[in-house]
Formats: structure tokens, C-alpha cells, sequence
């Protein structure tokens, strides 16, 4: 049997089902065998914390330092900075895993908190009532300028980056902490928190130049290697040498139709794609994978494995954070009320944290394999991002709730792949952001969202994607929305179905169980495949979840 994917026209719509929500819907997508043959799926099953073979540990071995110890004092209202300064300087001395416990009681922090070795966990008494409480009264902005954002400080005079807003007599230059920085931050010493200007850039050590592979499988094939192993944690590379009609692009989006950016020729020199794996098995050219292939590995791609530096086994978890309400001057002039930034890990988490009043909550770059759980950001400061994913792989966020106003509540930033935001919840103007740069092959996995309709308005933004017009398309091919849940909470006067839309140049993506509390429809483009609109996924709640067991059997 043949399946089209053309849904009235390139611009996919679905009209309402004739199925009840009480109906158990069994999606065609994983289930008939002549639409999942001709309707690419990913397997988002490796996404977290040790591919999510393992749980994240529930109390991590190591020598414990305890930040009282160095003067550290909760609720007498001091600065602890320099207390807490020291005992992460002794924890950064230890042989073997070290864990640094903060006690419980609000302690006081005005410095940033590096984590720049492995085997070391951050561990407060717990992020609730009774718990610790890490309160920054200042902003990252009245700090030092870190060293490790010099790059991007350039690149934003380089290329005058600013916000310009007329109508509210705003033209200022973006802040480096609009989506970069955190008051606690994972860094490898030495190491790029990300590629933004030529001049910085080194040769990478090659370990491998790749000959063939397929989109999804494990297998490669090797021209050539030197010096890989079994075991290594290395990074795959696809170029783009072609220019604006390169196939390389062409395959990001599936063909479709999109106008693309300059980014994604102008810097040939700089892959277009990354992907970071664990290599399994070497026998003789052929490598094996832990995990499957973004892309077909081809000759005209120039494909290379190259050593990817990290930082492993790092935790932050069982606390909050809480910043004073401040004034929001203008999207990207953020002052810097930024949580946690994770830069350069595997294998690692963040588990159990409140974040109040932040600009970002959590951001991320060039990390993969972190578990991101029992999260909450809440605050009546509206924030730019809740948990942001860029530049990861196989990442996952897992109940995620997001009680406050974001610009973004769940973002896929530039070069997200195979990452999952799993059970989240968002409260206030939910949506499901897609913020342009070769992203492509995430997954949103049953998420809830509450709407309230503007006053005479029968649709609703939900797909709105945002990023700079050098990166659009807004994503690439095969981002995944599964079991999606929209209550909304008014307009019950208003007879007649709902649009969800917002999203015209996302590439083939997949929606299944996009559903209500009253009858929907959905737009989205181009060449969607969409099928169990007004359907809750009852037997299959979770996509993750589902893969994860079918991997486990």
C-alpha cells in the first residue's frame, strides 16, 4: 500500500477526527507496517543519562565536602560566595568522585559557581520546604566578564548584534547572557563553549574519515582511522561544501520547499551537523555505534570522527534557586538571572531543582547524554527560556514544569538533535518552540499545555518558531509531537474547532494525539505527517517510553 504525505496541498492539515477521546488509538505510525516503512520515525530511546540504560544514581558515592566546613553559613544573611568558593576548589582536589553538600537553610551566592572536573555532584538537602535554597541577589551582568564568553562577546559587536524595537523606543545591544551563562556552570577547562567566530578555530584531532553509513543505522564504514577506540566518546561531523542548494541541506530538510539560510553554506569549514556517540565496536574499517545515525555518512559530506572533549558523571541536584524580581528591560538585553548552564557533559543530570525569578532557568550547550528531571520554574519575572536545549544530543527533560510566563517555554535551539522533553507541563502561554539552526529529530513526548484564547479568537500559536532569519528553516526534518495535551482554560462561548498552527517552514514533521478538551484542528508545514488529531494515546502515552521498552525486549 502507498502513503502520501501531501495533505491539501504542502501545507498540512488535519481535520477533526470522527474518533472519541474514550476510543483507545493505536497510531498507525508504529503500527502498520506500510506507513512505517514510508514514514521515517526516529528512536528517541537513547536520550538521557547513560542512554537511559541506567537511572541517574539516587545517592552518588564520593568524599563528602561540606560547605560549612569553609565558613559557609545558611540564614544569617551573609554572602556565602566565598565559603562556598573554597569548597569547590577542595572538591576540584580530590581523587576520585567528590560530593559537595550544601546544607539546608538559604545561602547567599554573588559568584559564579564553576564545576570544571568530573565525578562531582552539587548536592543540596532538597529543593521544597526544609530544603536549601541558593539565593543570587545580583545579576550575571554586574559581575566580571567571564573569559570563557569572550568569543561571543565579539561575535555580537561583530556582527551588531542588537534588539530593535521602535514602537517601545528600544535599540539596544543584546546582552551575552541573553542565552548563554548560569550562576552554577559546567565547563571543560579550556575548551570553546561554542564555535561563533573563525579566528578561534583549531584543527580538530580526526580519528576517523567516515565512508559510508545509513541515516539510522549503527554500522560505518572507514576510509581510514587513526587511533580510535572501543569505548571513546567521539564526535561525527557532516559538511556542507556545496553551497545554498547543497544535498546535504537538501537532506536536512527532506526536500521540502524552504527558503534556508546563510548559515548553512557560509561557514563550510564548520559542520553542519554534529552528532556525539560512543563507538561499541571496531572491526577492522567497520564501526559500531551506541546509538543510530542523524544522517546518511556519504563521501560529498566530507564525514569525519573527531575527538570531543567533556566532562562526565557531573550532578546538580536537591536544591533552589532564587533571584529578586527585577524588571525585563527587552528579549535579549537579559540582565543575567540565569540558573545552571551545562556546557561540555555526558553522562551526566540536574535533578530536583526550583528555579524562581530567573531570565533562563537552565541553558545548554554542546552536551549530550543528560538527564534533565523534576524541574520547576515559577517566578512572576517572565523569563526568555525554562530548560533550553542547543548544540545537545540525546538529551532529555523530564518533568519539566513550568509555572511562570517564558518567551520559550520548550526550545530546541541551533543544532539540537534526538533530544526529548518527556511529561512536562506548561501553565502560561504554552509554546512548543523550534528556534532554527539545523535542529532537527527532537521529540516533544506527551506534554501538557494550558491556552487561554485572545477575546474573539478561534486559533492558537502552539508551533510558533522563533531564531534569526541567517538560521530559518525554523527545523529540520522529523521532529517529533507525540500525545500532545491542550486544555483550554476559555472562550467556551465560541462555537466551533480550534486551529493550532504557527509553524509554516518546519520540515516533515510528525504530529500523533494532538488533542483537547474541545475539537481541533491543526496547520503546519510543510509535508507534515499528522494522524490521531482529537486523540489521547491512551496505550501509548509516551513515544520515549514506548521505544525505550521495544529496545529493552
Amino acid at each position: 500500500m502507498s502513503f502520501s504525505l501531501k495533505m491539501v496541498g504542502t501545507l498540512a492539515v488535519c481535520l477533526y477526527s470522527s474518533y472519541s477521546l474514550l476510543n483507545e488509538y493505536e497510531p498507525k505510525i508504529i503500527s502498520d507496517e506500510s506507513i512505517k516503512e514510508e514514514v521515517y520515525l526516529p528512536d528517541y530511546s537513547f536520550a538521557g543519562y547513560r542512554f537511559s540504560e541506567e537511572k541517574i544514581p539516587s545517592n552518588p558515592k564520593g568524599k563528602i565536602i561540606d560547605v560549612i566546613e569553609f565558613g559557609a553559613l545558611p540564614d544569617d544573611g551573609l554572602d556565602d560566595s566565598q565559603a562556598i568558593l573554597k569548597a569547590m576548589a577542595a572538591a576540584h582536589e580530590v581523587e576520585g568522585p567528590v560530593v559537595v553538600q550544601l546544607p539546608p537553610g538559604k545561602l547567599i551566592l554573588s559568584e559564579i559557581i564553576y564545576i570544571r572536573r568530573s565525578n562531582l555532584v552539587l548536592r543540596g538537602a532538597g529543593s521544597g520546604q526544609g530544603g536549601t535554597t541558593i539565593f543570587c541577589p545580583r545579576p550575571m551582568s554586574f559581575l566580571k566578564n567571564p573569559p570563557e564568553l569572550k568569543e561571543l562577546r565579539e561575535y555580537l559587536i561583530e556582527l551588531n548584534k542588537r534588539q530593535r524595537e521602535p514602537e517601545n523606543n528600544i535599540d539596544l545591544p543584546f546582552s551575552q547572557y541573553a542565552w548563554s551563562g548560569g550562576m552554577i556552570w559546567t565547563i571543560y577547562p579550556g575548551a570553546r563553549v561554542k564555535n561563533y567566530l573563525n579566528k578561534y578555530d583549531e584543527a580538530p584531532v580526526v580519528l576517523a574519515k567516515l565512508a559510508k553509513g545509513k541515516k539510522g543505522r549503527n554500522k560505518i564504514e572507514c576510509e581510514r582511522m587513526d587511533g580510535l577506540k572501543v569505548g571513546d566518546i567521539v564526535q561525527i561531523e557532516w559538511f556542507n561544501n556545496e553551497g545554498p542548494e547543497g544535498s546535504l541541506i537538501q537532506e536536512l530538510y527532506n526536500y521540502s520547499d524552504l527558503k534556508v539560510g546563510s548559515h548553512h553554506w557560509n561557514y563550510p569549514e564548520h559542520p553542519l551537523v554534529v552528532q556525539q556517540v560512543q563507538v561499541t565496536s571496531i572491526d577492522g574499517l567497520t564501526i559500531t555505534i551506541k546509538d543510530p545515525l542523524l544522517q546518511d555518512v556519504r563521501s560529498v559530506w566530507n564525514c569525519q570522527m573527531t575527538a570531543w572533549i567533556h566532562l562526565e558523571e557531573v550532578g546538580i541536584e536537591h536544591f533552589k534557586i532564587e533571584f529578586p524580581m527585577a524588571p525585563n528591560i527587552a528579549h535579549h538585553v537579559e540582565d543575567g538571572y540565569n540558573g545552571i548552564y551545562l556546557t561540555r557533559l555526558f553522562n551526566s543530570w540536574v535533578n530536583d531543582v526550583r528555579i524562581e525569578n530567573a531570565d533562563s532557568g537552565i541553558l545548554t550547550e554542546e552536551s549530550a547524554n543528560v538527564t534533565i528531571r523534576d524541574i520547576i520554574t515559577l517566578g512572576d519575572k517572565k523569563a526568555h527560556y525554562s530548560v533550553s536545549m542547543g548544540s545537545v544530543h540525546n538529551v532529555l527533560v523530564d518533568n519539566l514544569i513550568v509555572s511562570n510566563k517564558v518567551i520559550h517555554p520548550l526550545s530546541f535551539n541551533t543544532h539540537a538533535t534526538k533530544s526529548v522533553y518527556h511529561d512536562c507541563t506548561i501553565y502560561s502561554d504554552p509554546i512548543l518552540d523550534q528556534h532554527s539552526g539545523a535542529n532537527h529529530q527532537n521529540l516533544f513526548d506527551n506534554i501538557k499545555v494550558y491556552v487561554n484564547l485572545d477575546q474573539g479568537s478561534m486559533s492558537y500559536p502552539l508551533f510558533a518558531g522563533g531564531g534569526a532569519s541567517y538560521w530559518k528553516p525554523s527545523h529540520g526534518a522529523f521532529t517529533t509531537f507525540w500525545n500532545i495535551d491542550v486544555h483550554f482554560e476559555n472562550a467556551f462561548d465560541q462555537k466551533g474547532t480550534v486551529l493550532l498552527d504557527g509553524m509554516n517552514d518546519g520540515a516533515s514533521a510528525r504530529l500523533i494525539g494532538v488533542h483537547a478538551n474541545r475539537d481541533i484542528r491543526i496547520e503546519y508545514g510543510p509535508n507534515a505527517y499528522i494522524e490521531g488529531t482529537n486523540q489521547s494515546l491512551t496505550s501509548h502515552p509516551s513515544l520515549f517510553d514506548y521505544q525505550l521498552m521495544g529496545r529493552n525486549q
